[in-house]
């Protein structure tokens, strides 16, 4: 069932996003060529305590981390370890938290040093991808008009959407109803109603869309080896349309 949020939901939900975007920038900025992942891990855990919240990822279905790190062939859900990010490395961040029973939720990649044109192209084109699915996040659209404006803008560029991991409602809960594809069909699924907060997360391949999981059972790769981006803002639905909570 899709739970719609209450104003006063919604204003938890602000607070929540806020502290998360907030928490993922000064994360972002601790990543430098020659650091652990796991260091990157380290500072996340100490910026959650500062701000007295709750890390979302932590312990979520066993999941060990703080924050998902994923480089390069990595699509989502990478173990920070002793993997040290280097120079041209694209580096997907994806982290959130939970903060007086509310959770925010967000995602970035960019770039470490120099990277080729390719892989700066594949990284604009996800964020940008991610704002074609927000901007169809009005009352009345269907779910599916999202996903369709995703997946368009992508593949107009030469890339793919991956489809085994989709976005998802957010709330009291991390996941909550509806799941939210990157692709499909426009006209379809759920009425976008005004009190739904969804998490929209383009996950772009540089090569074709097959992923597969590694034998820790969380890090995807993509199945081709190349590149991947990431992004993830949660959005409420409001009478006015779209309002992004986990502006950075």
């Amino acid at each position: 069932m899709i739970e719609l949020k209450s104003a006063y939901e919604l204003q938890k939900m602000r607070e929540s996003a806020k502290i998360a975007a907030e928490i993922l920038n000064k994360i972002k900025d601790f990543v430098k060529a020659g650091v652990r992942t796991k260091d990157i891990d380290k500072e996340a855990e100490k910026l959650v305590k500062k701000y007295k919240a709750i890390a979302a990822f932590k312990g979520y279905r066993g999941y060990p981390a703080n924050v998902c790190i994923s480089l390069n062939e990595q699509v989502v859900h990478g173990i920070p370890g002793d993997r040290i990010v280097q120079d041209g490395d694209i580096v997907s961040l994806d982290f959130g938290i939970k903060k007086d029973g509310y959770f925010g939720d967000l995602a970035i990649t960019f770039a470490v040093g120099e990277v080729d044109s390719e892989k700066k192209e594949l990284i604009k084109v996800a964020q940008e991808s991610l704002y074609k699915g927000i901007n169809k996040c009005y009352p009345g659209n269907r779910l599916f008009d999202v996903s369709h404006a995703i997946q368009d803008y992508v593949e107009s560029h030469g890339f793919s959407v991956v489809r085994d991991f989709v976005g998802h409602g957010i709330g009291k809960k991390l996941h909550e109803e509806p799941q939210v594809p990157n692709y499909g069909e426009p006209n379809r699924g759920p009425k976008l109603k005004e009190g739904m907060v969804l998490a929209i997360e383009p996950m772009v391949n540089l090569g074709s869309f097959e992923v597969v999981v590694l034998e820790d059972n969380w890090t995807v790769v993509t199945r081709d080896g190349k590149p991947s981006a990431h992004f993830e803002h949660t959005v409420a639905i409001t009478e006015e349309g779209p309002e992004v909570l986990t502006k950075i």
